[in-house]
């Protein structure tokens, strides 16, 4: 299986069993045991730093295990990405993609991903396929 772009919405919904899309995270997850995901973590902290000590706990936790797992690719904010990203934003104005859509989009067309663990229809409107949406 190729390389799969892991967004915020993804680890979110893996986090809290009260989100919408926490069964269908839950049944991505265990598919990619031997998979390359690639990923960005700050919006999914930042997510979750008002939602309680729990959460606020497993999120954490979640984070550190991302990042000590092999087979996937923690991608860190750097002011290079950022740049790259503020390009995107600026050639932009149509549409109403963040800063860190911005910078997943720069991250997968760097690698070649397709395909993205999201629900956000911004990764569609760019041309990628947004698995937890069909």
């Amino acid at each position: 299986m190729p390389a799969v772009f892991a967004d915020a919405g993804y680890w979110i919904a893996l986090v809290n069993p009260r989100d919408m899309l926490h069964d269908r995270a839950a049944e991505y997850a265990g598919r990619l045991d031997r998979s390359r995901t690639v990923t960005v973590l700050v919006e999914v902290l930042n997510g979750f730093s008002e939602s309680g000590t729990r959460l606020r706990t497993k999120a954490a936790e979640l984070a550190q295990a991302v990042v000590d797992d092999p087979n996937t690719d923690v991608v860190p904010q750097s002011p290079k990405l950022f740049w790259e990203a503020l390009t995107l934003y600026s050639e932009r104005p149509d549409k109403s993609w963040s800063l860190t859509d911005c910078a997943s989009f720069v991250i997968m067309d760097q690698r070649r991903i397709t395909e993205a663990l999201t629900h956000d229809r911004h990764f569609e409107q760019n041309g990628y396929r947004a698995l937890l949406r069909d």
